[in-house]
């Protein structure tokens, strides 16, 4: 799995940040997902970053006051965000950059962390999200943050494609043992998690704190033209999504949401 997943994601690296510039929904995810964080972020944490691509949101948190110890498998997504590193001396006291899946947790060269942060559906590349939380007590302070950006089995936006006739794509997610994931010609397997599942595999130790849904109304970045197609209903669908995201079913039923939890010891 890891080789695939490499693979896909170094080639993919090599237009990562344009297109997550120019993708309008995207950028607006992005920051939706920051301003959660940082409700319960404070400078001066130590984050654990995992599957942190080109160091968008690492150099993002670094830049806010935090230090930050990113890991990734992807070759090139290494690459790209070493190359910001050496670019950018004041991020190199506040990063540091670890090849590193996370279902090796046991070989990151630190612990003690405030807080544990995974963006986009990194973590949908596993069966079973026990394969990282069960390194995370040993790593974390009590009263330790995590937030992770997750895909949902359910996506309101993917379901109405059943009826334009597109059945494989609207029903993708419901596959009980996941679904091949095709990115720049590589194949590697998919996996769905309910907010419900997530907090159970984290066991009694951690308890959940905040839920949101990410594109439960508003369109997910896939449609990347909606907004400039029509830029009126996609700006009331931001309006209605704001409001009714944190709360059933559009904090559940979207095309990620991210989950919250803290940790009590």
């Amino acid at each position: 799995m890891n080789l695939e997943v490499n693979a896909a994601f170094s080639k993919q690296s090599v237009y990562f940040d344009e297109y997550d510039y120019s993708n309008e929904i995207l950028v607006y995810m992005r920051t939706q997902v920051r301003n959660h964080v940082l409700r319960f972020l404070k400078k001066n944490d130590y984050i654990l970053e995992l599957n942190a691509g080109t160091g968008l949101d690492a150099c993002f948190f670094a830049d806010y006051g935090c230090s930050i110890h990113a890991t990734d498998i992807s070759d090139g997504m290494l690459k790209r965000f070493q190359k910001k590193l050496d670019t950018n001396p004041h991020l190199q006291e506040k990063i540091q950059l670890q090849k590193c899946s996370y279902t090796e947790l046991d070989h990151v060269k630190a612990n003690q962390f405030d807080y544990v942060f995974s963006n986009f559906g990194g973590l949908n590349c596993i069966p079973d999200l026990r394969e990282v939380t069960k390194y995370l007590p040993n790593m974390l302070k009590k009263g330790a943050y995590i937030s992770w950006v997750i895909m949902p089995p359910v996506c309101l936006w993917e379901i109405k494609d059943i009826f334009k006739g597109q059945f494989a794509s609207a029903l993708r997610r419901f596959k009980k043992n996941g679904t091949k994931a095709h990115l720049e010609g590589e194949y590697f397997d998919v996996f769905y998690f309910t907010p419900s599942q997530v907090q159970k595999s984290f066991g009694k130790s951690f308890k959940l704190v905040s839920l949101e849904g990410m594109g439960g109304i508003m369109p997910p970045p896939s449609k990347e033209n909606f907004p400039e197609k029509h830029p009126k209903l996609f700006q009331k669908l931001i309006k209605w999504d704001e409001k009714l995201r944190v709360y059933f079913p559009f904090n559940a039923w979207a095309d990620h949401f991210i989950i919250t939890l803290q940790y009590t010891g």
